[in-house]
């Protein structure tokens, strides 16, 4: 029953910030400066046009009347025409998803292999050389932005060094995509034994996936870093130490398997940011991602796709978070019966 009323506040608490997350991004998009229907009909048309396609679209609507057609067309599936492209939203996220999707669990990977290694070995090896490096580079992965941490890696290993590849997608030029099954290059090619795909796509991915792993490698070290400098304090911990317990045992085995269930807790939040991070990423590597698509529609104040993109961003926010809270509240009791 304890678990029931957890799950049930948890849930209750989704609903109100998705309705609230669909207001502000109206809003926002509402009071962007420009014409949607300039953008759909061209800068040459005349105004006679463009007033005709302004009541075509809605746009000569109250806020309020837009805001519960953009609400019922969401609950029906419908997130408008891009203006752009030509077609429905829906579609072109469809497309485009997966190429997110892959680059985040990419950097994801990377993030996590560097960063709780990064994290045990600084708390170890407290206040030496290997401490202030683990401290460099994570202050270093804050506070270098994306955008240039992408120029400075293709300048780099592109441009001096000739070791990555050029910044044209998914895969290089000239490279047919692999079969279609989770739309996930690298998995697909893996799936259907398309060894050429496979190399070309880990290749493109190698560059951005990095870029962006490494803006939350830091916090993913600092959490770990902290934590074990706690629980290699506590009692259990100094008695295996007496009872002469092997080291790597005592800290990759008991220190490190408790340190890991705070990470649960931000690994949502983790995720979420590598989700919407990432439409910057997408853009200086040109990686064909809904990311991209949201800053090209930005540029041309094409709505649709700016109010999916963070609506999408919210809600993958919002059950993200609610999974790791159900999750930590499995793991740990204690959390459920506060």
């Amino acid at each position: 029953m304890a678990f029931l009323g957890y799950f049930l506040r948890r849930l209750s608490l989704v609903i109100p910030t998705l309705v609230g997350v669909t207001i502000i991004t109206f809003t926002l998009t509402y009071v962007l400066p420009g014409n949607p229907a300039v953008v759909k009909a061209g800068p040459l048309v005349s105004p006679e046009v463009v007033k005709e396609l302004e009541r075509a679209m809605g746009l000569d609507q109250p806020a309020w009347v837009q805001y519960w057609r953009y609400i019922s067309g969401v609950v029906h599936g419908d997130l408008g025409q891009s203006s752009s492209t030509g077609r429905p939203v829906l579609e072109d996220f469809k497309q485009r998803l997966p190429a997110t999707l892959e680059l985040t669990l990419a950097s994801l990977l990377i993030a996590l292999v560097l960063g709780i290694p990064l994290g045990v070995q600084s708390a170890v090896h407290r206040d030496t050389a290997i401490d202030h490096v683990g401290r460099i580079v994570g202050v270093a992965g804050v506070a270098m932005p994306t955008f240039w941490t992408g120029l400075l890696a293709l300048y780099a290993f592109f441009y001096l060094l000739g070791v990555a590849p050029p910044p044209l997608g998914r895969l290089g030029a000239g490279i047919a995509p692999p079969q279609a099954i989770s739309g996930l290059y690298v998995v697909d090619s893996l799936l259907t034994g398309n060894w050429t795909a496979l190399g070309s796509a880990l290749h493109q991915l190698m560059l951005p996936a990095f870029t962006l792993g490494l803006s939350v490698m830091a916090p993913i070290a600092r959490m770990v870093r902290s934590t074990m400098l706690e629980i290699l304090e506590s009692d259990y911990i100094k008695a295996a130490w007496a009872a002469g317990i092997p080291r790597r045992r005592v800290i990759y085995g008991d220190a490190l398997a408790n340190a890991l269930i705070p990470l649960v807790t931000i690994l949502g939040i983790v995720f979420g940011f590598l989700m919407a991070g990432n439409a910057v990423v997408e853009s200086v590597f040109a990686w064909p991602g809904i990311g991209n698509y949201a800053i090209t529609s930005l540029m041309t104040k094409d709505s649709g796709p700016i109010q999916s993109f963070v609506l999408f961003v919210a809600l993958l926010y919002v059950i993200v978070n609610f999974v790791i809270d159900i999750v930590y509240g499995l793991i740990d009791p204690r959390i459920r019966l506060e």
